[in-house]
């Protein structure tokens, strides 16, 4: 069995997505990120990033005491490893094909779509975001060149087989409207999306939950200040 400490963000969903793709049994934890359950003791002695989603194996490959894994690339290594599906493992070229671009999605992708995400909520009280707002904005389309280049002459980001490098990227183009672009003008991106878009495994990892959402007007206004104290520039934690 499989635990999956889970909250629907695009880096839950890269992981909900593989499991439902491999047929694995597996169990959600949620890790309500709003509530702060990502600073629990419980949680940071798996995830010491205090970043969801983690999992832990209770039947790792070649026994042993259960295994934790967290990060969401991480996860999507181990898993494919271990199921022998989504991540050849004898041939060279194509696992370093696939790694490539997971580590694309992990190291760009992710962290500059997240950027241009945030600085497009920050309140005009917080001061002039002008220039970091059209420097992601400009990054992000400037990333999804990369991916719609790369997807011109291949069916899938690492070659003619979907793989975790098409799971990895996927979640983060779903929001393509939000994120200011226009689809049309990356139309090889277009075509990938819409047929990942399709398929049985990616739609139930999608319809994943962590329980029904929260009312944000159930909650008092100290409630709200308090996490916005926790969620918005943290900075060190101590060492004990």
């Amino acid at each position: 069995m499989i635990d999956v400490h889970y909250w629907p963000t695009n880096n839950g969903i890269k992981v909900t997505i593989l499991l439902e793709e491999l047929g694995i049994p597996y169990r959600i934890v949620p890790v309500n990120l709003g509530r702060g359950d990502q600073f629990a003791d419980d949680f940071l002695a798996i995830s010491p990033n205090n970043r969801m989603p983690a999992i832990v194996d209770t039947e790792p490959c070649g026994g042993g005491p259960a295994l934790s894994v967290f990060e969401s690339a991480a996860i999507l290594f181990y898993l494919a490893e271990k199921e022998g599906r989504f991540w050849p493992q004898d041939d060279v070229h194509a696992r370093y094909e696939i790694v490539q671009w997971v580590v694309w999605q992990a190291a760009n992708q992710g962290p500059k779509f997240g950027e241009r995400g945030h600085f497009a909520q920050v309140p005009e009280s917080a001061g002039d975001q002008s220039y970091a707002r059209r420097r992601f904005d400009d990054e992000v389309h400037r990333l999804y060149g990369v991916l719609n280049n790369r997807l011109y002459d291949r069916r899938y980001v690492a070659g003619d087989t979907y793989t975790i490098a098409d799971i990895a990227a996927y979640p983060y183009t779903m929001s393509w409207r939000q994120q200011g672009i226009d689809l049309d003008e990356f139309r090889y991106v277009r075509r990938w999306f819409e047929e990942i878009s399709a398929r049985p495994g990616v739609q139930r990892g999608l319809a994943v939950t962590a329980g029904p959402p929260e009312d944000p007007a159930s909650l008092s206004a100290e409630e709200l200040e308090r996490r916005r104290g926790i969620l918005f520039n943290q900075r060190a934690r101590p060492a004990p």
